[in-house]
């Protein structure tokens, strides 16, 4: 079975965010708000996380599970994001208005991985 292109784009740019967090984990673990406790093992955890989502993206048969997986990683990620709007040192000295526009994106990432759990 072939995929669609924009989900083999999907799995690519999961795996490749997952394989980051293990790269360069200080960019990750800086972003966790300091409300959650072990960011070492968060960061390892979701790097994990969307490496083996990407991964069951792109086999026919575990594609909607991964796809929900994904759905639910975003929502567990997006106090990162906030954290990073609301924290200037967790902002990387980005413009508040790409922080503020990454909130909503969550949404646009949410709804393109709702595409595929059915």
């Amino acid at each position: 079975m072939i995929l669609p292109w924009h989900l083999y784009l999907m799995a690519f740019l999961y795996i490749l965010a997952g394989i980051n967090h293990f790269r360069k984990p200080g960019m990750y673990i800086k972003i966790i708000p300091p409300a959650f406790k072990n960011p070492k093992l968060i960061n390892i955890l979701s790097g994990a996380a969307e490496i083996i989502l990407g991964i069951l993206l792109i086999l026919p048969f575990t594609t909607p599970i991964a796809a929900w997986g994904i759905i639910m990683l975003l929502i567990a990620v997006f106090p990162a994001n906030l954290y990073m709007f609301q924290n200037k040192k967790a902002g990387f000295g980005l413009p508040i208005w790409i922080l503020f526009v990454r909130l909503p994106l969550q949404i646009v990432l949410i709804y393109w991985a709702y595409q595929y759990t059915f």
